[in-house]
């Protein structure tokens, strides 16, 4: 009975695809065919990244369950049959919502409320599934009232701008800054089938009438199993901790620099040796492993489907890491890594695990555990000397990083890891570049090492760049990874405007939007007067993809500070202040924008309203120095 409904939903989506020939189809149009795929993926992390609210879904206590915080309190509820958030606290009034989505399985469910047509919030109080209880996402985040841009109801919390694009199919904000609101569409809740195969009406169209399909293969836009890097780069889509260039999911296969710009070391993200710190997804520190380096995919690991790992326990590493090895990798050592003699731990101990020495875990959101994918051989020695953290410490935290660097140099004196320099550089040069600016361009030319990493070192050298470390910087502008092409561009701020044209021309031809986008960064307020005419037309198509970029990310008030500096920098004083005042809007706490706003009020000559504005700056943020500062500069300016 079963098969046959799902074979008649099939045919149905099939005459419906005909009809109004969509792109997109659900996946419940998939499950025909591809049954044990989708019995996998039905009950996934994948598919239950977004639902609709109702008994199979919401896992929370919404039986009058009362939640108080910083002064806040939440009353979780039923009515009929909507789930009921009521919640109010010092400077802000008891209101009542009503649930809309929720975002998760596990380990933590999400609630998400409409607060305005088409305006969906993330409430940052969830609900801790395993431990059955309500918590704060951000507990050291003491947000008062609904005017601070970091509340629930703010553009940080925002599920249309920050969340949704990755937990739907084919999303898209449709934001229109005029009347500040949205308009989304997407094909699927959930991340479906499409999410990463792509539109499959076509296919549907191939798998009723193969003989007569003219549309290519089998009615396929993108083959996720073509390569190791094409299945990478879809999964990085949203396991990545980057800076969207478009609206919404680009079309699936697209490449990864075309679409985003990929968030490099820095701290609060990353420690000085590449470690995750912050929340980061994945990518980033995939990237710097030597499992990516030697051609592994996610799905080597990982049960695309299911969304889980392939294997239970240590059997997924062992797959590959063991006396028979893996003849797809030649070069791996094959040896018996559950000897002893490799991990030199009580066989019985949690630190025999592959995972316990070189994928370190840590907690985001309050309960969410996740492993660093730098696969990393520990560095006790690094953690003694720059004070990163290591696996050894983790466990043997009494004893410290001295000594289990000295018990790893006993066990493995000829290690080639120590070898490893750039983590001591990086360290220095993140209070310090000025004094590591050799160091760190040496870094960057570096073959051998990760793009990620040599990118970092382009952009530690940003504040200290001269015309001399951008000329040694330009000649990664051809470089084989994009991160460093990009990063390499925008060093070059550094040469003189008369010659930053024609020493970007080919990032502003480069093949990749992120590279693309840099250029143009760095020839905001340049004139095209008097270039060659197909430099001067690759300089104004860069640019106007750069201001395309800025309209499709309007929602976010960091996009604004963007827009206002790019004003300032062709002068047009009017253009910049509204700018910093929409960011002002967005989010009353960006006391950079405020501060623009007042000197660019004083700089027109416009007294009273600069007071005026730091007066409405100092309501919102009554403490901040560079306020108080701006203050008692006019104050003395009067006098």
């Amino acid at each position: 009975m079963a098969r046959a409904l799902t074979v008649g939903l099939f045919w149905l989506a099939l005459a419906s695809a005909a009809a109004a020939e969509p792109a997109f189809v659900g996946s419940g149009a998939c499950s025909g065919c591809h049954e044990a795929e989708h019995a996998a993926w039905a009950g996934s992390h994948h598919n239950l990244a977004w639902t609709e609210p109702g008994p199979d879904t919401v896992l929370g206590d919404f039986d009058d369950a009362v939640f108080t915080h910083a002064g806040v309190t939440t009353r979780f509820r039923r009515d009929g049959a909507a789930y009921v958030v009521e919640t109010g606290g010092p400077q802000g009034p008891w209101q009542r919502f009503e649930v809309s989505g929720v975002a998760g399985i596990a380990p933590l469910q999400q609630y998400l409320i409409e607060t305005a047509p088409g305006l969906v919030q993330a409430l940052d109080i969830a609900w801790d599934v395993a431990a059955e209880r309500w918590y704060p996402l951000y507990p050291d985040q003491l947000v008062r009232g609904p005017d601070n841009g970091l509340h629930w109801t703010g553009p940080y919390k925002s599920w249309n701008a920050r969340c949704a694009e990755c937990h739907a199919t084919d999303y898209r904000r449709n934001y229109d800054p005029r009347a500040r609101a949205y308009a989304p569409e997407r094909a699927e809740i959930g991340v479906g089938c499409e999410a990463c195969h792509g539109p499959g009406a076509d296919h549907l169209r191939w798998a009723a009438a193969p003989d007569a399909f003219a549309g290519g293969d089998r009615g396929l836009t993108f083959d996720i199993a073509a390569s190791a890097e094409a299945e990478i780069q879809q999964c990085a889509q949203c396991h990545a901790r980057r800076d969207p260039l478009t609206d919404g999911n680009p079309p699936v296969g697209t490449a990864f620099h075309d679409a985003y710009r990929l968030a490099l070391l820095r701290p609060g993200l990353y420690h000085a040796d590449g470690q995750i710190e912050g929340e980061v997804y994945v990518y980033g520190s995939f990237l710097q492993s030597t499992m990516y380096e030697r051609g592994v995919r996610c799905s080597d690991c990982h049960d695309p489907h299911a969304a889980r790992v392939a294997r239970d326990g240590d059997a997924v590493c062992t797959r590959c890491h063991s006396p028979a090895g893996d003849r797809r990798f030649p070069g791996l050592r094959r040896a018996d890594y559950t000897d002893p003699a490799h991990h030199f731990h009580d066989p019985a101990s949690a630190g025999v695990r592959c995972v316990s020495c070189h994928m370190i875990e840590r907690v985001y959101m309050g309960v969410d555990g996740r492993r660093d994918h730098g696969f990393r051989v520990p560095r006790p020695d690094l953690a003694a000397a720059i004070g990163t953290p290591d696996a050894c410490t983790d466990c043997h935290a009494e004893e410290g990083a001295a000594w289990a660097a000295a018990v790893v140099a006993t066990r493995f004196p000829e290690s080639p890891h120590r070898d490893a320099d750039w983590p001591r550089t990086f360290a220095a040069a993140r209070t310090e570049p000025g004094a590591e600016v050799a160091a760190l361009l040496a870094v960057a030319e570096r073959g051998d090492l990760a793009g990620i990493v040599r990118a970092t070192a382009l952009d530690l050298l940003q504040p200290v760049a001269d015309h001399g470390v951008a000329d040694r910087a330009a000649g990664l502008l051809a470089d084989r990874d994009a991160a460093v092409r990009a990063a390499a561009a925008t060093l070059q701020t550094a040469v003189p405007p008369t010659a930053r044209p024609e020493r970007l021309r080919p990032a502003l031809v480069d093949p990749r939007r992120a590279v693309r986008f840099a250029a143009a960064r760095a020839l905001l307020g340049v004139s095209t007067r008097g270039l060659p005419p197909a430099l001067a037309d690759a300089m104004r198509s860069a640019m106007a993809e750069w201001r395309a970029t800025q309209l499709a990310k309007a929602d976010y008030p960091e996009t604004h500070l963007a827009i206002g500096g790019a004003a300032l920098a062709v002068r047009d004083l009017r253009a910049a202040a509204g700018a910093f005042r929409e960011a002002t809007v967005l989010d009353p706490q960006r006391v950079d924008a405020w501060v623009m706003r007042v000197r660019l009020e004083a700089a027109v000559g416009q007294g009273a309203r600069a007071r005026a504005v730091l007066a409405d700056a100092l309501a919102a943020n009554p403490n901040a120095a560079p306020l108080r500062a701006l203050r008692a500069q006019l104050d003395g300016e009067v006098r």
